[in-house]
């Protein structure tokens, strides 16, 4: 690890320059080793990168925003948090991009739970850094976006959305609007839904992948 803003672990791309790079943003309580165990299964050209969220939590783990609860268990999002996560995301893209032998061009994100939250609003916040977005298990958060996004281009971006019908944790009901948002501002996208909780499938993980992959060839 170079000294980025956010602490990250790396899987070096076959190819030793213009690599397409993949920043993975873990979900709440966990950390950067989390989503690499998917590195292994993921193209030898990809440069990967998987983030450390900045916000240590106890008894384990890190988070980029607080999740706080009121005495009747309402929870709700630290949004000033989440801002600043926000917006490091986007600098820690700028310094990968300084830092490592990768393509400008071809950025992607694969988020999940709080992560695919957060890879909504960095790449509709920033959506000239960001080609790509994986979204697993999580939905779009409006008080995370600025109030201009009817005027940015976002003819460059697609995103890959997929949610468990059994989610616990995110209610499906949540990510099925991600959609109508996305087409509102006319963003390509696909979406799915799987027959599992708060987690990837292994048809999930094949799905996301095989998109990736022609995302990449393009």
């Amino acid at each position: 690890m170079s000294d980025l803003s956010l602490h990250h672990v790396t899987r070096p791309s076959i190819l030793t320059e213009n690599a397409p790079v993949l920043i993975m943003l873990h979900g709440y309580g966990s950390d950067e080793n989390d989503l690499f165990g998917f590195a292994s299964e993921l193209p030898e050209e990809l440069f990967i990168i998987s983030a450390r969220a900045p916000y240590p939590i106890q008894p384990y783990g890190n988070a980029w925003y607080a999740i706080n609860f009121d005495a009747e268990m309402n929870k709700w999002n630290d949004n000033e948090q989440a801002i600043k996560s926000r917006d490091l995301i986007s600098k820690f893209i700028d310094e990968v991009k300084e830092t490592y032998p990768i393509d400008k061009n071809t950025v992607s994100l694969l988020g999940f739970s709080q992560g695919t939250i957060l890879s909504y609003a960095v790449a509709l916040t920033y959506p000239e850094k960001v080609k790509n977005v994986i979204a697993l298990s999580g939905y779009i958060s409006p008080e995370m976006l600025p109030d201009d996004i009817e005027t940015k281009d976002y003819s460059r971006l697609a995103f890959y959305c997929s949610h468990g019908s059994q989610d616990q944790v995110i209610p499906v009901e949540w990510a099925r609007k991600v959609p109508q948002f996305l087409n509102s501002l006319s963003v390509k996208h696909t979406y799915s839904e799987f027959p599992t909780g708060h987690g990837v499938a292994p048809q999930n993980f094949y799905e996301f992948r095989s998109w990736l992959n022609q995302r990449l060839e393009k």
